[in-house]
């Protein structure tokens, strides 16, 4: 007897359902996919628990006739490639007709169509792979299929299904892309009966893109617009003070489909520079439009990678394009990324006086000047990149004769007036106080400092039963994207104990009422984005303690001084005094070192002065 067989067709079919229905969020995307090649203006998108039980999509495209509805449910069958050379050159989104009989092998599954030449549309009921009904029923022009009860035959598949608000983040995190990719296409997504988000058709492309992320960055989106004879690009990025902590911001679509390619966001990041810093992302929609015979969409099963055939044109032409954008952007827009925003807001923390530069007595023995002093030692003194504020690039490169560990002798911490002894003598680039101590040069960092003090505060005010708060005369209101509104509503409770106040404000919309008093006067969009991202992207939901310390570590981080930020001898005094009563001095709140020191001996011993 043979040990080798040919496998059932339902059982071929649920394997193949394997590799291209992964979880609801699949099942939307090919059947959109399908809509969007049809040539469908209107998709409408409805879900009942995540996808679990119902998932309908109805458009108003081209349909089909009694024939081509009964061929679209067989494997292999597909209108859109026919030869050779048509499997080397794909136009279309989706072209290998696995979608619909895998979909319906898993499922109890139904399709209604009717293409303008018929009089009716054609109903085929399918359930776990076997046809019951097929018969003529009233239909619009267009295509509706509806899935139920998804998994339902597969038990090992369904229980690895997430819960209903994952599963129904994953399809709304789908469905944004794609109406990002076709802004000319009215999409609707519906889940239990409630409307989740309309779509309407753009009058322009931008508009698709500010409602993604948020009507308050009109003003940061710089056009990307370039074509060479290789290659296509359009599309748009954010300047870089409206950036993000993870990926999720970045949007690549290659011949109108949604990937994840990293030749391009390596382009991306290269074209950003030194304008991007190190562990934050930019916010970008990059479209790539190049010759369907130079990429390849069939290199993953479900078509999220390609590949060129012409990587590095593509690569550099991107790269260019977005260095060129940022090159054109306005120079008077570049200052305010160098400026903290809610300049000021620390005066009450930092007991400051009027920002003044420092001005330390000069040595009339020794033919420098305090300017001169200090171009000297930016000249030897290796620099440290700072982690806040828009760092520009270096004049000239430092010189790195210096250990990257200078000693570290922290145990004089025990005493209390540390850091309060200190005599300054000035700032280094605006970033790093410099003080003389008995032993030494002391060098802080003045945003991890200052970052350390607002965190330690934030989190003795959190454990009073009413931290101080500060009203908003006008409230703010923060969009998110549908996973991210979840979390954000589980955490409204936790986030009240620490003076952060918001409410929901319909769909995927907050509002900001208040922020805790040592917050006051900065913005607070961004620092929510910010904090709801990193708890999705963590997962910290489970362990309200960890979720709390996480949310007071972003908070103290947007309450901080900036890099490249005037302090004045007053407010330098004040950091002083403020880092000699924190509890760890010695770390920001990310585990960051917030002062170094060079002993005497270590510079001597430097300049060759002793052995």
């Amino acid at each position: 007897m043979s040990k080798v067989k040919i496998l059932p067709e339902i059982l071929s079919n649920k394997i193949a359902a394997g590799e291209v229905v992964e979880r609801p969020a699949s099942v939307v995307k090919e059947l959109v996919e399908n809509a969007l090649d049809a040539g469908s203006t209107r998709i409408t998108v409805e879900v009942e628990k995540g996808g679990r039980f119902l998932i309908r999509v109805a458009d108003n495209g081209a349909g089909m006739n009694r024939d081509d509805t009964l061929l679209a449910i067989e494997r292999y069958a597909t209108s859109k490639i026919y030869n050779d050379k048509d499997l080397f050159a794909i136009k279309s989104l989706g072209f290998r007709g696995e979608a619909l009989p895998s979909i319906a092998s898993v499922s109890r599954f139904s399709l209604i169509s009717r293409d303008r030449a018929s009089d009716a549309g054609t109903e085929i009921i399918i359930e776990g792979g076997r046809i019951r009904n097929v018969g003529d029923v009233g239909a619009p022009v267009g295509t509706m299929i509806t899935v139920k009860n998804l998994f339902y035959n597969t038990p090992a598949r369904r229980k690895f299904l997430k819960t209903i608000n994952t599963e129904m983040g994953h399809i709304g995190d789908m469905m944004a892309s794609m109406a990002l990719g076709w802004p000319h296409v009215r999409f609707r997504l519906v889940h239990n009966g409630r409307m989740v988000k309309d779509w309407p058709e753009a009058a322009h492309p931008a508009d698709r893109v500010k409602d993604l992320f948020g009507h308050g960055s009109k003003n940061d989106l710089l056009p990307i617009d370039m074509e060479t004879p290789d290659v296509c690009l359009s599309g748009w990025i954010c300047s870089p003070r409206s950036v993000r902590s993870t990926s999720r911001g970045i949007y690549v679509f290659v011949n109108g489909r949604f990937v994840k390619d990293r030749i391009i966001l390596h382009a991306l990041f290269q074209g950003f520079g030194t304008h991007l810093m190190k562990g934050r992302f930019p916010l970008a929609v990059i479209s790539v439009r190049v010759p369907p015979d130079q990429v390849d969409v069939n290199v993953h099963p479900t078509k999220h990678e390609v590949r060129f055939s012409r990587q590095k044109q593509v690569h550099d032409a991107l790269a260019h394009a977005v260095a060129g954008a940022l090159r054109n952007f306005d120079r008077s827009k570049w200052a305010e990324v160098d400026k903290p925003r809610g300049e000021g807001a620390n005066d009450s923390v930092l007991e400051s006086g009027p920002a003044r530069r420092y001005s330390p007595p000069e040595n009339p023995h020794s033919g420098f000047s305090a300017d001169k002093i200090a171009e000297e030692t930016h000249s030897h003194v290796r620099q440290p990149t700072a982690d806040f504020g828009y760092q520009k690039p270096e004049t000239r490169p430092p010189v790195t004769a210096f250990p990257s560990t200078p000693p570290d002798p922290r145990p004089s911490l025990w005493r209390k007036s540390f850091f309060q002894d200190l005599r300054i003598i000035g700032q280094l680039r605006n970033t790093y106080i410099l003080c003389e101590s008995k032993e030494g040069l002391i060098l802080i960092d003045q945003h991890a400092a200052h970052e350390r003090v607002v965190f330690e505060q934030l989190k003795k005010r959190q454990k009073d039963s009413k931290p101080a708060v500060q009203r908003l005369l006008m409230p703010e209101t923060v969009e998110l994207g549908y996973r991210e509104a979840g979390f954000l509503e589980k955490m409204i409770p936790a986030l009240h104990s620490t003076g952060l106040e918001i409410d929901p404000f319909g769909g995927n919309t907050f509002v900001v009422k208040a922020v805790p008093a040592l917050l006051a006067g900065r913005e607070v969009g961004p620092m929510i984005v910010e904090l709801i991202e990193k708890a999705a992207a963590t997962g910290i939901m489970a362990d309200t303690g960890k979720m709390l310390d996480h949310c007071l570590e972003i908070m103290a981080c947007h309450g901080a001084i900036r890099a490249h930020q005037v302090l004045s001898n007053q407010q330098v005094q004040a950091l002083l005094k403020q880092l000699d009563a924190c509890e760890n001095p010695s770390n920001c709140p990310h585990g960051r070192p917030t002062w170094i020191k060079w002993t005497l001996r270590f510079i001597e011993k430097s300049f060759g002065r002793i052995v």
